[in-house]
C-alpha cells in the first residue's frame, strides 16, 4: 500500500465530520479533493472503507481499522516532530485538547497566555458535554482532556489544577437574595432547573444533595448554561452552576448568589489522560504550565 500521512488525515477528518462536505471543511480544501484521496486510499486498501445508507455515513470494518491505525500512526509521528523541536530548544506542534462545555469560560485564557509563551503552537480545541469528551478519551482521540468528574470506570490520570466552586444561584428579585445562612431544607418549596444528567456539575450536585438527604423539587433540566442562567433569571426556579460560568456581572444577569449552608460546594478541574499515555512534548509543556498556575493560585 502507498498511502500518505495527507490521506490518512484526510481520512481522520472523515471518520470524525461522517461527511464528505463537512470533512472538506474541517481541512480547508475542495470537495472534490477530498474525495479524490478516499478514493486513492480506497484503491490502495482494496476494500471499501466507508458506505453511505440514506444520509448517513458509516466506517465499514476495515475503515474502522484504518481510523485506528491512522490515529497511531499520527500521534507517533507528532510526537517525533514534537521530540525534535524540543531538542532544538523549541516548543511547537500542535495541543490537542477535549474539553467539556463548563470550562469554556476559562480555557480560552488559559490557551491564550500559554500560547504568548509558545508562540509556534497550534491549538485543536473541542468543546463538548462530559460525555462527548468521556469518548473521546476512551478512544484516545487527543493530548489531554479537561472536566470536573473524571470518570471512574476508566484507567485514568487525573491532575487537579483549579478550583470548580458549585454556587447556588436563584433571580435577583428572589426573597432570599439578601439573606445569610438559608438552610438547605429551607429549599425544599424551591423548583429547580438544573444540568442534564451526567454532566459533571449535576453529578457534583446530586452526589451534594444525597449526603445531606435533600431531594430538590426539578421542574427541568438543560444541557445549556447560557440557556440555564436565562431560566433561573426568568424565574423558573433555582439552579446550581460553576461559579465560572457566571463571569464577572452577576446581578446584571439578573441572577443573585444564595447564602446557602454547604454551599459552594467543592469541586476541582482536572486534565486527564488515559493511564500509560505517551505525552507529547508539547502536552508536557501544557501540563507543567497549569501546574505553575495552580501554584500561583
Amino acid at each position: 500500500m502507498n498511502i500518505t500521512f495527507k490521506q490518512l488525515r484526510t481520512f481522520l477528518a472523515l471518520a470524525e465530520q461522517k461527511s464528505i462536505t463537512a470533512a472538506s471543511r474541517a481541512l480547508h480544501v475542495t470537495q472534490p479533493t477530498v474525495s479524490m484521496q478516499l478514493k486513492e486510499i480506497t484503491d490502495s486498501v482494496g476494500m471499501p472503507l466507508y458506505e453511505v445508507t440514506g444520509k448517513k455515513l458509516q466506517l465499514t470494518e476495515a475503515g474502522r481499522d484504518l481510523e485506528a491505525t491512522a490515529q497511531a500512526m499520527l500521534h507517533e509521528w507528532d510526537l517525533f516532530e514534537q521530540g525534535i523541536a524540543a531538542k532544538r530548544g523549541l516548543t511547537a506542534g500542535r495541543l490537542r485538547l477535549a474539553v467539556v462545555s463548563t470550562a469554556k469560560y476559562f480555557t480560552p485564557r488559559l490557551l491564550g497566555d500559554f500560547c504568548r509563551m509558545h508562540p509556534e503552537v497550534e491549538i485543536s480545541l473541542e468543546v463538548l458535554n462530559r460525555d462527548g469528551v468521556v469518548q473521546r478519551l476512551r478512544e484516545n482521540v487527543d493530548d489531554l482532556y479537561i472536566m470536573s468528574k473524571p470518570p471512574a470506570d476508566i484507567d485514568a490520570v487525573a491532575h487537579a489544577f483549579l478550583a470548580n466552586p458549585l454556587v447556588l444561584i436563584a433571580p435577583l428579585a428572589h426573597p432570599m437574595a439578601l439573606t445569610k445562612n438559608i438552610a438547605l431544607e429551607d429549599l425544599q418549596a424551591e423548583r429547580f432547573v438544573l444540568r442534564e444528567k451526567g454532566s459533571g456539575t449535576r453529578l457534583n450536585t446530586d452526589a451534594h444533595f444525597a449526603s445531606h438527604h435533600f431531594i430538590p423539587r426539578i421542574r427541568l433540566e438543560m444541557g445549556s448554561n447560557e440557556a440555564l442562567k436565562q431560566a433561573v433569571a426568568g424565574g423558573l426556579g433555582l439552579s446550581v452552576v460553576s461559579r465560572h460560568a457566571l463571569g464577572p456581572d452577576i446581578a446584571g444577569q439578573g441572577l443573585a448568589v444564595l447564602e446557602v449552608k454547604g454551599f459552594p460546594i467543592v469541586s476541582n478541574w482536572y486534565t486527564v489522560h488515559l493511564q500509560g499515555k505517551r505525552l507529547s512534548p508539547l502536552a508536557e509543556a501544557f501540563m507543567g504550565y497549569l501546574e505553575r498556575f495552580a501554584a500561583a493560585g
